[in-house]
């Protein structure tokens, strides 16, 4: 694939470049052939950050069949021109499954109502686009509304079952990041309580002894604080409907925003918690996957 691509016009600043297929082959090798001086990785990234198009469509999938006279394109992470009203980003992607990070205010799958619009109907139409409009994703796990972050999608119901069966096995670590009202003490501990749904608001609560609900752990550490709030790293152990949000409010330091479970104050106008990173074992390939979105520069 050395040869089978030519660069079209100037590089601007080291911010993009473009090149013209010759002859036919797969992206990835492509963009090894274009770019000799970048490892396998390298150029790994720039698909999972969304910085290579062919033909103005942004693409993700690295084994993209190319044909000749196909217009590739990088941009670097400053030159990207991405708009502010994004819903989903797509941070990984290949023939199996997809890793998105949804922005807060973004449902995970329609409650419903005709026409709305969800990280599912986004990501199904992402798929659409690429693969063609018999394509299908099946959502793995679920994150609130309210919440931000990774989340998992399977590209068929195969490899939704083995993760979903296999949850535990698969799933290494799930990391997430909260700005809470006020600082916990211990500074560093584990909340284990027992979550029951109210089902007429819907609304969790937490039991720190059995009382018949479900067995939910969490751990949390803070990260730093300024006396009136705390940025903590918390990781699941269990994961149970609005979790975090209703075991740390059972603490006394509900998540900021979150008004559902008795935050006084709203910093930045939602709830601060973010879906930060996520590790797992592949389903098909067996390979070890890990993610992390790093904190929310607003939770700062």
């Amino acid at each position: 694939m050395a040869n089978s691509v030519r660069s079209e016009g100037r590089r601007r600043a080291l911010t993009e470049r473009c090149f013209k297929v010759e002859s036919e082959g797969r992206l990835l090798e492509c963009l090894m052939g274009l770019m000799p001086e970048k490892s396998r990785t390298e150029v790994k990234s720039y698909l999972s950050h969304r910085q290579i198009s062919v033909n103005g469509r942004t693409v993700t999938a690295f084994d993209l069949p190319l044909h000749a006279g196909d217009e590739v394109r990088w941009q670097s992470v400053g030159a990207r021109r991405e708009s502010g009203k994004w819903r989903i980003r797509v941070v990984y992607e290949d023939r199996y499954l997809a890793v998105v990070e949804k922005r807060n205010g973004v449902l995970t799958m329609s409650t419903g109502k005709e026409g709305e619009q969800t990280a599912y109907t986004y990501m199904t139409e992402h798929v659409r686009a690429q693969e063609g409009r018999d394509a299908r994703v099946f959502i793995v796990h679920r994150l609130d509304r309210e919440t931000s972050g990774l989340l998992l999608f399977a590209k068929s119901e195969e490899v939704q079952a083995r993760l979903q069966e296999n949850w535990n096995e698969n799933i290494i670590a799930r990391r997430y990041v909260a700005v809470v009202e006020g600082v916990p003490e211990p500074r560093e501990g584990q909340v284990v309580s027992w979550l029951t749904e109210n089902p007429k608001s819907l609304k969790m609560s937490a039991s720190p002894t059995d009382n018949g609900g479900k067995r939910a752990v969490t751990n949390y550490r803070v990260m730093r604080d300024n006396g009136r709030y705390a940025l903590v790293e918390i990781e699941l152990e269990t994961g149970r409907k609005n979790q975090i949000r209703v075991q740390m409010a059972s603490t006394g330091h509900p998540v900021a925003g979150d008004k559902k479970y008795g935050a006084q104050t709203s910093p930045i106008g939602r709830v601060c918690l973010h879906a930060r990173s996520i590790a797992f074992m592949h389903p098909v390939t067996g390979e070890r996957m890990e993610f992390d979105t790093g904190v929310p520069s607003a939770f700062k």
